[in-house]
């Protein structure tokens, strides 16, 4: 019985998912080492709490003399980067699903759609269900956006990238600094702007005292509350711009197939390795520097030239993603590095399954209905024992790949896109 009236191609090639013998394995492994870097960063960043790096206050449980170079480490490393790599990802898939549906003869347009639509019904149903922090909805609605970029050439959509990516934190600032001091009345502004931040830091209290304290089902009103909140926020535009823009680098980097095959593109690929770790390096160690001088006293608080920072910010992760992405692909080329970084496949294969239960990992672990660990754990024992819970993920992916053919949310996006059961269980007379 179909899941949703089914595609049909109207006398084109029969319209069908990618079958194993289409999947790139790099892909599969760069996908992977992004997912254990958003895993670690969303259970470091917002449910042990950003901020939980010793700075006073009640000793955090597992503490080390480590944390406080744990916590440096990792906002240089890693925050940020990760999903820069992950939207990366999904803008270089969209320059696959489109090559295969040219190569088969079959409609891109209907097919791609379809899929978004069911992406974002299952982002809503992780935001209403188990957490606000959703990116499947946000990649969904960008994905809408990107459909409009499809006939610009290269060079364009690089130059729209860069404008999106490092152009947007320049425009939200100034609108946070301008709009005070172009108002016909700045106190008027002022006055709405501390209300609302009272009211944002009443809102962040309360979620915090249900989250540490209630049921699963009290979580789920400030759980909703949160996201509504900024999805009515300039924050959220800027979120969507800034993913176009990976998505645009993405498409660009699938539609010359720098990542489909690596070893064509190895001096392209070496210069990327340079740069992006000088411009990765430099940038994460200004916006370093200037937050500690800041934090001791030294840099007042809303100097002008701080107007900058945001894009300096997003520059380094910029930068850094492409140092991950080149070096690996680069390793994944010599035999004993394509062996060792396979491990990750699996994971990455099965990225969206193991992306949403990573978010039941957070309740169970950070939720007062779990083990109450939010806003808990010294920094260096979060981040070990969530890249620990990833290992074991990663175990999972692949005891379950031996047996079926994709992860169960895989098969339901998969199914609900092409409006029918796809098969799960792998062919074992095949693979004799």
């Amino acid at each position: 019985m179909a899941l949703l009236p089914s595609l049909t191609s109207h006398g084109a090639a029969e319209i069908r998912p990618a079958d194993s013998s289409e999947r790139v394995l790099f892909l599969d492994v760069l996908r992977g080492f992004a997912l254990c870097g958003v895993f670690v960063s969303n259970a470091y960043m917002h449910f042990n709490g950003r901020n939980s790096s010793p700075k006073g206050g009640a000793a955090p449980l597992l503490a080390t003399p480590m944390d406080h170079a744990a916590h440096h480490a990792f906002e240089f490393l890693l925050a940020g980067k990760a999903m820069t790599l992950f939207s990366f990802l999904f803008g270089l898939g969209f320059a696959l699903q489109m090559g295969r549906a040219q190569e088969r003869g079959t409609p891109f347009l209907p097919l791609y759609v379809r899929r978004l639509t069911v992406l974002l019904l299952l982002g809503l149903t992780h935001i209403f269900v188990l957490w606000y922090g959703d990116v499947l909805s946000l990649y969904a609605v960008t994905g809408f956006l990107l459909l409009l970029f499809r006939p610009f050439p290269s060079k364009r959509l690089i130059f729209w990238s860069l404008l999106f990516i490092l152009g947007t934190p320049l425009v939200l600032a100034a609108v946070h600094r301008l709009v005070p001091l172009l108002a016909s009345s700045p106190e008027v502004i002022q006055t709405v702007a501390q209300e609302e931040q009272v009211r944002a830091e009443a809102l962040r209290k309360q979620s915090r005292a249900v989250f540490a304290h209630g049921s699963y089902l009290d979580t789920l009103r400030p759980n909703a509350t949160i996201y509504l909140t900024r999805l009515f926020r300039p924050i959220f535009i800027s979120f969507v711009l800034i993913a176009l823009g990976r998505f645009l680098l993405g498409f660009v980097a699938g539609r010359h197939r720098l990542l489909q095959e690596p070893e064509r593109h190895q001096p392209l690929l070496r210069r990327l390795l340079g740069w992006g770790l000088l411009v990765g390096g430099v940038s994460n160690g200004a916006t370093f520097l200037v937050g500690q001088l800041t934090n001791a006293g030294h840099i007042p608080q809303g100097a002008p030239w701080m107007f900058f920072l945001p894009t300096v910010s997003e520059l380094g992760s910029l930068g850094l993603a492409a140092f991950y992405m080149a070096g690996l692909a680069l390793l994944f080329q010599r035999p004993r590095g394509k062996k060792w970084l396979s491990v990750l496949a699996p994971p990455g294969q099965m990225a969206l399954t193991n992306y949403l239960s990573q978010s039941v990992i957070y309740l169970l672990l950070f939720r007062g209905f779990g083990l109450g660990l939010g806003g808990k754990l010294g920094t260096l024992a979060c981040l070990t024992i969530i890249f620990g819970i990833f290992w074991i993920q990663l175990l999972v992916s692949h005891l379950w790949l031996a047996h079926f053919r994709f992860g169960p949310a895989e098969w339901l996006w998969r199914s609900l896109t092409y409006g029918k059961a796809q098969p799960m269980r792998l062919n074992y007379e095949h693979l004799r």
